[in-house]
């Protein structure tokens, strides 16, 4: 079939849209990268404790779990193009409050109203290559995605080092933040609209179809509509009501994935500074797992667009749960820190070949012609089981220990893989290699 102006191809994609169609995430997330390791240091300076600057810098991910479905009713009624430049603006307020917040209240407001803000940009993208990506390429473009907001979060903190060392002065990077997103609105106002350049019609409909073998989940019964077949919009609650059978299965396997992603990030430096390394040390190994996951991003998408979803989301869940669980029996040994080292190269392997999943099942597995609401939800149950990871593990290891805390994430990663072998061939689409 020849390609049509409004049936994307791999090419037309990465190349021809490529700057529009992935350049806001590389923006917003480089500049988020970079502020977020100074949150807590402006909250101490406002007056805050470690905890109470540890609470602050979690007013980042509150505000995304919020953001998610009001994120979902906006792009669903004025599409993706206007919600990013709403979100635009808003952060803009957000970047003012965080750089001139008079008081701690103020700062963490403005945080929260950034991260409430993040959710309307990845949701916008989300939605977007639900409905135009075919569903043969849509794990590897997915995967791009994730891949360039792990670009920003990878560079941005470099990029704030730089910039504090030149300046003197943290509030440097919250400027910073605030001209990446000046020239993302800008970006998603002056380029070309990938939107109405792609439009969702029956050709990448049937091209999708024509990609199934097999279509046993809710979300994806039956033949794929045609414009003329469209369903009227629904509103979100109804929508999570009525794909309630998928969210509560396979969404909180996808939970479980992001509860083990997130745990990661904070148990590998608390597991340094337990068994006594220094900060250099712990930055150093930590840096390392981040760019063997940075380096398998696409290798995700490739497995899962040749071999299907639960290729990529299966290993990737075995090999992070059993990690975390060989990790806990190690904090007494004495080469402590070669096992440190060891396993978070493997834990970074294991995020890495997940790079794109949720993004991928979250789109496999959203109603075709609405997508929005649906995205919102799954990706309010993907944002919470990362949120309460960190919880979770701060409160095993105040009842208990550290080891039995990282234990238990171990555990949860290998029920989570238990759960995607359950739910994955019930609720996704196969695709013929």
């Amino acid at each position: 079939m020849a390609d049509r102006p409004d049936s994307p191809t791999a090419r037309d994609v990465l190349w021809r849209f490529g700057p529009m169609v992935y350049g806001p995430t590389v923006l917003f997330a480089l500049g988020e990268g970079a502020v977020l390791p100074i949150i807590p240091v402006i909250a101490a300076d406002l007056g805050a404790d470690v905890a109470v600057a540890a609470l602050v810098a979690s007013a980042l991910v509150v505000g995304q779990l919020c953001g998610n479905i009001p994120a979902g009713w906006a792009v669903a009624r004025i599409g993706e193009r206007l919600t990013m430049v709403i979100a635009g603006v808003v952060s803009l307020a957000g970047i003012v409050g965080m750089a001139l917040a008079p008081s701690l209240g103020v700062f963490a407001i403005a945080v929260f109203l950034i991260g409430f803000c993040a959710a309307a940009f990845g949701l916008a993208r989300h939605s977007f290559m639900t409905t135009r990506v075919p569903l043969a390429f849509r794990a590897r473009a997915l995967s791009l995605l994730g891949g360039t907001f792990r670009l920003g979060m990878f560079v941005g903190p470099f990029v704030a080092a730089a910039l504090i060392a030149v300046f003197g002065d943290e509030h440097v990077t919250i400027w910073f933040f605030g001209a990446c997103l000046v020239a993302t609105v800008l970006l998603v106002l002056l380029g070309p609209d990938p939107e109405t350049r792609f439009r969702p019609t029956s050709v990448t409909r049937a091209a999708d179809q024509a990609a199934l073998t097999e279509d046993t989940g809710e979300p994806v019964t039956g033949t794929i509509p045609v414009p003329s077949q469209r369903a009227p919009r629904t509103g979100v609650f109804r929508t999570m009501w009525r794909h309630r059978d998928v969210l509560s299965r396979l969404g909180l396997a996808a939970a479980s994935l992001s509860a083990v992603r997130s745990a990661r990030q904070v148990v590998l430096p608390l597991w340094g500074v337990s068994i006594g390394l220094d900060a250099q040390t712990i930055a150093l190994v930590v840096g390392i797992s981040g760019a063997i996951d940075f380096a398998l991003f696409y290798a995700s998408g490739q497995v899962m667009d040749r071999f299907g979803r639960l290729w990529a989301a299966l290993p990737a869940m075995l090999l992070m749960g059993a990690g975390f669980i060989a990790l806990s029996f190690t904090h007494d040994s004495g080469e402590a820190a070669m096992w440190f080292a060891m396993f978070a190269a493997v834990l970074g392997v294991g995020n890495g070949l997940s790079s794109g999943i949720l993004l991928t099942l979250g789109a496999d597995v959203a109603p075709r012609t609405d997508p929005a609401p649906f995205l919102g939800s799954w990706r309010t149950l993907t944002d919470a089981g990362g949120a309460v990871s960190p919880l979770l593990v701060s409160a095993i290891t105040a009842a208990a220990s550290l080891a039995v805390a990282t234990g238990v994430v171990g555990a949860i990663g290998l029920v989570g893989a238990l759960a995607f072998v359950r739910w994955v061939p019930r609720f996704v689409p196969r695709t013929r290699a």
